[in-house]
């Protein structure tokens, strides 16, 4: 697989993202401690769909939007319900965490997180469409983020 410019430009901001999101500002929102620990809960839950994501994902598993060459595409499992269970995941936790941190700096990079991953996945489902045949039926049976609502 060759990397291409984009890969590593949507790659690159991603990881400056994370980074941004590791330094702490105290913009506090003044949210009560039971709701915090709620958001504390809902980033759990993110972080586990990330790791069952990655686990599934397996030999498929690249940083890049660009499917590998000997990329196959999964249909079962979280991939059953939503095309990019590990963005959807990555938002979750940022986003409780935010939440329970109390903080609108956080609040503000996850957002711009779930910006870039609207982005990304466009760019990278082009890639994935045309790599494999029946993605545009895949890509109309499951949500982006969520699992569609029938």
């Amino acid at each position: 697989m060759k990397i291409k410019y984009k890969d590593l430009l949507f790659v690159s901001i991603q990881f400056i993202l994370f980074a941004l999101f590791t330094t702490d500002f105290d913009w506090s929102l003044g949210f009560s401690h039971w709701f915090r620990i709620l958001n504390l809960f809902f980033s759990i839950i993110g972080l586990l769909i990330v790791i069952l994501s990655i686990l599934q994902l397996n030999k498929n598993l690249s940083p890049f939007p660009t499917p590998k060459d000997t990329s196959v595409l999964l249909e079962n499992g979280l991939y059953k319900f939503i095309r990019h269970p590990i963005y959807s995941g990555i938002v979750l936790m940022l986003w409780g965490y935010s939440l329970y941190k109390d903080s609108w700096y956080k609040i503000g990079i996850t957002l711009l997180l779930l910006l870039l991953f609207h982005f990304k996945t466009q760019y990278e489902e082009q890639q994935l469409q045309n790599k494999f045949k029946n993605y545009k039926a895949y890509k109309s049976k499951t949500g982006k983020f969520f699992p569609k609502i029938y």
